[in-house]
């Protein structure tokens, strides 16, 4: 058995986004082989024809290595920001009275423009404002249908367009603007993967973008809002992921309770089985130097031990001097992570109650089976997902080598713990079933000969949902028959 070059040989997945300084063929085939999984592509910044011209990109790659590669398209989501001022700046001292109003015209050391009628109907006396990330923070005082007379409690420098966050109240406005809508029937009739939702405050807005996708892709949320860790079962169950979205969260809750968030966003996540990534300022020093803080390390491998799905770059790959290098330092961090014994100690210790069903108990045995043989792989046959997204739940000692004749469920697949996927076409029996897995797994190197594989599928073949077997077999060398040695 030849060591495939592109297996990771690691379980937490790199999402990468593209932008200005990564947008060539030849970056983003060396970004792939870096260690990227998933590619995000920014939906806030960028035109169409420079989104499509790297899903072909993408796509050229895939065909190239025949490796299924993940696509999330990230919508921007409702902007909401002041208005203009006269000469473009004001300072406003801590203590100082302000007004924000409907009014267009140009602001003053007075008032500015707040252009959100949605913004004034949810405020109340009391309610704080936060302005440019909350470095300037405002209580209002008194307030109606279209003004606000506020304090600032925090002042500093107003200037133009700059952004508001609401923490503390949900907006009556849709999480889809008509710019979402638009990008995301571009995104969708191009093949991505993943849709990445912006501004989620509560399981109706997931329901929305379900409405729309359409069953075309994937939907993620992103939990950037108090009101959706308020809900957040919910919108787990209702999304097929989840991002940590640390930046917009952190912002709207205060920074000492982001980390446990973060906690219990990823542990809700793994109890449902569905794939987390932790995004926002991973290794942000990195954008203008080739190499990371110790706090920066330190907070990707934290994810890492949490049980995150995948950890992700934002201006690191897409705006940086240095996106190659992030990538490269992502990939030795996670390594260096799941080669220290306390990582295996605490997977291992982590025990998910298992949902009443055959298809859990089915997937937790092939966990238990694989690290009592010594298996080298564990190998799923799946038609939408759900058997392999099982078996990464369980967070088994080994890879998770995923077989499916969906090229889109496998490209999903890129951004679930541990898994790698080829596209074969569906078993038509057991001894079809078992004789594949032996040789893909041989053949992409994941299994040597003599080795064992623990094979989990659903009967019928080709039927989604349904896990309900469990073998496991020995690999021979090519030309040999797989022998089955338990059912």
């Amino acid at each position: 058995m030849e060591k495939n070059p592109l297996h990771r040989q690691r379980s937490t997945k790199v999402v990468a986004t593209l932008g200005p300084a990564s947008s060539s063929d030849e970056m983003v085939e060396r970004l792939f082989l870096e260690g990227v999984d998933v590619f995000r592509l920014n939906f806030s910044h960028g035109s169409h024809d420079g989104h499509l011209a790297n899903i072909t990109r993408i796509r050229a790659i895939e065909a190239k290595y025949g490796v299924p590669i993940g696509i999330m398209m990230d919508l921007q989501g409702p902007k909401l920001r002041l208005g203009g001022f006269v000469y473009d700046r004001i300072e406003l001292p801590t203590g100082a009275k302000f007004r924000l109003d409907l009014d267009p015209a140009p602001g003053g050391e007075q008032r500015v423009c707040l252009p959100h009628p949605e913004i004034f109907a949810a405020m109340s006396k009391g309610t704080e404002l936060l302005v440019d990330d909350g470095k300037v923070r405002l209580r209002v005082d008194d307030c109606g249908p279209d003004f606000a007379e506020v304090t600032a409690l925090v002042g500093g420098t107003l200037s133009n367009r700059k952004g508001v966050n609401v923490p503390n109240a949900v907006l009556p406005i849709s999480a889809l603007t008509e710019k979402d809508r638009k990008d995301l029937a571009f995104g969708l009739d191009h093949g991505v993967d993943w849709v990445a939702m912006s501004f989620v405050q509560r399981p109706e807005d997931v329901m929305e973008g379900r409405g729309l996708i359409g069953g075309r892709a994937a939907l993620l949320a992103k939990i950037e809002k108090p009101s959706a860790l308020e809900h957040l079962n919910d919108i787990i169950r209702l999304s097929d992921g989840l991002m940590v979205a640390r930046g917009d969260l952190g912002v709207e809750i205060p920074p000492e309770d982001v980390p446990m968030a973060q906690r219990r966003i990823i542990h809700a996540c793994r109890k449902a089985g569905k794939p987390v990534i932790v995004a926002t300022q991973m290794l942000e020093s990195m954008i203008k130097a080739p190499t990371p803080t110790r706090a920066e390390a330190s907070d990707v491998a934290t994810a890492v031990l949490e049980g995150a799905d995948a950890v992700m770059l934002s201006a690191e790959s897409a705006a940086g001097d240095f996106p190659l290098e992030a990538v490269a330092m992502m990939n030795r961090i996670i390594h260096r992570v799941q080669e220290d014994p306390l990582f295996e100690a605490r997977r291992d210790a982590e025990t998910l109650a298992l949902q009443d069903s055959g298809a859990d108990a089915i997937t937790s045995a092939a966990k238990q089976v694989a690290k009592t043989i010594g298996a080298s792989a564990i190998v799923t046959y799946t038609s939408s997902g759900s058997t392999t997204l099982r078996a990464s739940r369980e967070r088994p000692n080994v890879p998770i080598f995923c077989l499916t004749a969906n090229v889109s469920v496998a490209r999903r697949l890129a951004l679930a713990w541990a898994v790698h996927s080829a596209v074969t076409e569906h078993a038509k029996s057991f001894s079809e079933m078992v004789e594949k897995a032996c040789a893909l797994a041989y053949k992409n190197g994941f299994a040597g000969h003599g080795d064992r594989i623990v094979i989990t599928a659903g009967v019928p073949f080709g039927t989604a949902g349904v896990t309900n077997i469990l073998r496991f077999a020995v690999v021979e060398a090519p030309g040999q028959a797989a022998r089955t040695t338990l059912s």
